[in-house]
C-alpha cells in the first residue's frame, strides 16, 4: 500500500515554531531537508531538494514506509541553520538530516544533528576534517571531499604543462579545501593566490592582477553568483585567451545566467549530465522534463542521496537498529547515476572523476559535457586519519 507523502517547509525563523510538534505514528521515517534555499546561493539549495525530491516521488514509501520530509532554510547562516538543525531533531524528531550546501553551515549543523542520534547525510559539503579526524559514524557524504573536484583541475593543469597559475577562491573552508586540493595535484609555480569575501561580486581587482601577471592559465572556485559574475568580468576584461580552469564556477547552476561568457571554460567534477550510464540518462530526462532546466551535480547528489537512503532503509528493516541502518548506508546498496560509487571507511565516496568543458546544446541549452576521466575510483587523501569510533 502507498501512503501519501507529507511534505512540510519549515519557515525561516532563528528560533522554534509555536505549537507542538505533528503527531506520528512509530511506523512514519521523518527526513529533514536543511539547504540553503534564500539569497545568493539558493539555487544550489533549490536544485538540492528538487533532486531529492524528484528521487522521492519515483520512489513512493522510502525504505517502504511512511515518508514524511520537513524543509528548512538554512539561510547560507551558521547560526540560524544550527537551530533549524537542532527543531528538526528536537522537536520534529527526524530520523535522517539530509544537507547542507555550504560547509561552514555542516561546521555549525554537524555536532547537534549527531550528537542527537540522528544520521547526518551531505549531497555536496565535504570537509576535510569531516572525512579525517573527526570523521563520525552518523555522518556521511554523498557528493565527495571538497578537496577533490579540485585536485582534477589541478591533475589537468599538471598535464597540459603549465607552469604558473594564478589561483582565486573565496574566503571559507571550502575555499581553502578548493586551492589546497588543486595544489595536491598541480607541482607548478603558483603567479599569485588570492581569498576574497564570501559573496564578493566585483572581480575588477583581481582581473587587474591576472592582466598584468598573465599566468599561463587560472583555477577559480567560486559558486554561484560568485562565479556567475567571475566568469562574464573575465570575458569582459578580455583574458579568454588565458585558460580558465574552475570547479562549480561554470556549471548547471551559472550557465544559465554565463550562457556564452562560459563556453570552452573547463571543470572538474564526478559527474556531467550527459556522462553515459542509462539511470543518469533517466534522471537527467525526469528532471528536465519537471524542471525545465539541466540538472547540475546539486541536482544529481539529491536524487543518488534518496536512493541510498531507501535502499539502506529496505536493507536495514527500517529506522529502529540504528547500528544496522549505518551497516548498510556504508555498503550503499544502490545504483548511482555516477556508476562507480561506494563508500570509504570514513562514509565518503569512492567515485570517477573527469574533466568537463562548457558546451551548447543542440537544443540551445548551456551544460558541461565529459572530456576525459581524471581519476579512477578515487578515495580522498584524508581516510588515514579517520578512527571511526
Amino acid at each position: 500500500m502507498t501512503h501519501p507523502r507529507k511534505i512540510v517547509a519549515l519557515l525561516a525563523a532563528t528560533t522554534c515554531l509555536a505549537g507542538p510538534a505533528i503527531a506520528q505514528d512509530d511506523d512514519t521515517l521523518k527526513i529533514g531537508l536543511i539547504l540553503t534555499l534564500s539569497g545568493p546561493g539558493a539555487v544550489l539549495g533549490e536544485m538540492s531538494r528538487d533532486g531529492f525530491q524528484l528521487a522521492a516521488e519515483e520512489i513512493g514509501d522510502i525504505g517502504g514506509m511512511k515518508t514524511e520530509i520537513i524543509i528548512a532554510d538554512a539561510e547560507q547562516k551558521p547560526d540560524i541553520a544550527a537551530n533549524k538543525a537542532r527543531e528538526l531533531v528536537e522537536r520534529d524528531k527526524v530520523d535522517i538530516v539530509v544537507g547542507p550546501i555550504f560547509s561552514n553551515i555542516l561546521g555549525a549543523i554537524h555536532k547537534p544533528v549527531t550528537d542527537s542520534g540522528a544520521i547526518l547525510i551531505s549531497p555536496n559539503a565535504g570537509p576535510s576534517v569531516y572525512a579525517g579526524a573527526e570523521c563520525n559514524p552518523n555522518f556521511f557524504a554523498t557528493s565527495y571531499q571538497n578537496d577533490q573536484m579540485h585536485e582534477v583541475m589541478g591533475a589537468h593543469a599538471q598535464e597540459e604543462g603549465y607552469q604558473n597559475v594564478f589561483l582565486l577562491a573565496p574566503n571559507y573552508q571550502a575555499g581553502k579545501d578548493s586551492l589546497a586540493g588543486f595544489k595536491h595535484s598541480y607541482k607548478g609555480e603558483v603567479a599569485g593566490e588570492i581569498y576574497t569575501q564570501l559573496g564578493q561580486l566585483d572581480y575588477s581587482a583581481e582581473l587587474a592582477q591576472i592582466a598584468a601577471m598573465q599566468p599561463d592559465a587560472v583555477f577559480a572556485f567560486m559558486p554561484g553568483g560568485m562565479g556567475v559574475n567571475l566568469v562574464k568580468q573575465y570575458r569582459q576584461a578580455g583574458l579568454e585567451t588565458i585558460p580558465f580552469l574552475s570547479a562549480f564556477t561554470v556549471d548547471e547552476s551559472t550557465l544559465p545566467a554565463q550562457q556564452d561568457a562560459a563556453l570552452g571554460f573547463f571543470g572538474g567534477s564526478n559527474w556531467a549530465p550527459d556522462l553515459d550510464t542509462p539511470e543518469n540518462k533517466a534522471f537527467v530526462e525526469a528532471y528536465e522534463a519537471k524542471f525545465d532546466q539541466v540538472p547540475a551535480s546539486y541536482a544529481m547528489a539529491g536524487y543518488d542521496t534518496a536512493y541510498l537512503i531507501d535502499a539502506a532503509l529496505r536493507e536495514a528493516g527500517g529506522v529502529a537498529d540504528k547500528e544496522a541502518l549505518i551497516a548498510a548506508l556504508e555498503a550503499a546498496p544502490f545504483t548511482s547515476v555516477r556508476g562507480d560509487f561506494s563508500f570509504g571507511p570514513n562514509h565518503f565516496p569512492v567515485q570517477d572523476f573527469y574533466l568537463t568543458e562548457v558546451v551548447k546544446r543542440e537544443d540551445g541549452k548551456f551544460a558541461t559535457s565529459v572530456v576525459k576521466k581524471i581519476f579512477d575510483d578515487y578515495q580522498d587523501n584524508y581516510v588515514a586519519d579517520c578512527q571511526m569510533n
